[in-house]
């Protein structure tokens, strides 16, 4: 399986494999490989999700003041 060049990319790639694998013309051996495929797929965009949602929080986390810090005068 080629690595796809986005989220995006795999996503769309996930969804041709989809209508594949829901017809039923498509032979088992076939079915099989297609999986395999979406499989790879699936976790490339789960953590391609995971690294998203990390800078997402360290984006959040540098916007918020340290709650440990005191303000007393």
């Amino acid at each position: 399986m080629k690595q796809p060049k986005s989220f995006e990319e795999g996503m769309e790639r996930l969804q041709s494999l989809l209508g594949q694998l829901q017809d039923e013309s498509t032979p088992l051996a076939d079915s099989v490989k297609l999986y395999a495929e979406a499989a790879g797929l699936i976790h490339y965009c789960n953590t391609a999700l995971d690294k998203a949602r990390l800078q997402v929080e360290e984006i959040d986390a540098s916007l918020t003041p340290n709650a440990e810090v005191s303000h007393e005068a």
